[in-house]
């Protein structure tokens, strides 16, 4: 039986690889290969150097809502060995298929040290939904506040996904109080976000750190936007960057690439630029968010220097 799981999963990541290159594929086809050219040949050292001292700040606010989240779960985490961490995870996220693996790296790094996997795998899964939660509210906020293709359906979106969440509220307050595995994992995870997130100590942490990682992930993107070319106002970026943020959540892609080219593709286009200005854009922050991540590719390098290979 445990075969069939295991075929599974591999059909899936396959699934997802192939996606992402589909949808590059079928991008070069539609717009060629000019915008992803020309997007990297304009990118400057300043706007490098921009970058990494972005990616700096971003990193070390995921590692500090990651902290609290573990700290108020039950787990020790000092903030620096979240940063080395954070910085290791997303250097692979931005190397390897599908966007989460160096997610799952730390997440099972850091239970094994602590001697606890389970909560540390939660730990991970709900400090990204926070981060995920926050983007999505500064998301609707933004695409409210100025015009965007999808401004006309966002009321439908807005209540679909307030209905969403109070449906799952009042599910777990539904849920039985027996020892089934659905109840025992309603449990486990409304103690959690109590404990994790909603705790006195640990939420204004957690939405603080969130909000500030949100303005950096921005900020990289309007800044490739700027070093692509585009004179767009940033009252008409602003939405587009935040669509394009909302599709890398998307895990069907190569190395980051794949959805969030053909949002911004989408998006740039509906918007009255250009698809081409679009990619070009996304490139580039492709390319920014890379170099941002290189301190990871120093730690994880040293720790195989100092572990011996296997081990990690």
């Amino acid at each position: 039986m445990s075969r069939i799981p295991a075929a599974s999963g591999r059909l899936w990541a396959w699934a997802r690889t192939l996606g992402g290159l589909g949808l590059l594929a079928l991008l070069l086809w539609l717009v060629g290969t000019g915008p992803f050219l020309d997007g990297l040949r304009l990118i400057t050292v300043p706007a490098l150097a921009a970058a990494l001292a972005i990616g700096g700040i971003t990193t070390v606010c995921g590692a500090w809502r990651w902290s609290l989240v573990a700290r108020g779960l039950g787990v020790r985490l000092p903030l620096r060995t979240a940063v080395v961490h954070c910085y290791r995870a997303v250097f692979l996220n931005a190397t390897l298929p599908g966007g989460i693996l160096g997610d799952v790296h730390r997440a099972v790094r850091h239970g094994r040290s602590a001697g606890d996997l389970g909560r540390s795998v939660r730990a991970v899964l709900w400090e990204r939904t926070a981060g995920q939660v926050v983007l999505a509210v500064v998301a609707v906020v933004v695409l409210a506040a100025f015009p965007s293709p999808v401004r006309p359906y966002l009321p439908v979106v807005t209540l679909t996904l307030a209905g969403v969440g109070l449906g799952a509220a009042l599910l777990a307050r539904m849920c039985p109080a027996g020892q089934s595995r659905w109840a025992r994992g309603v449990r486990v995870a409304v103690a959690d976000i109590r404990a994790g997130l909603l705790a006195r100590r640990t939420w204004i942490g957690v939405l603080l750190a969130s909000t500030l990682a949100v303005a950096g992930h921005l900020a990289t993107f309007v800044l490739a936007a700027r070093t692509a070319g585009s004179t767009a106002p940033l009252s008409l970026l602003l939405p587009l960057t935040l669509l394009a943020l909302l599709a890398m959540a998307v895990p069907a892609n190569i190395a980051g690439f794949g959805p969030r080219e053909g949002v911004a593709a989408w998006a740039f286009g509906a918007a009255g630029l250009s698809a081409a200005e679009g990619v070009s854009t996304a490139i580039v922050y492709g390319a920014l968010v890379l170099v941002a991540s290189l301190p990871g590719a120093a730690v994880l390098a040293a720790c195989r220097v100092r572990v011996p290979a296997g081990t990690l």
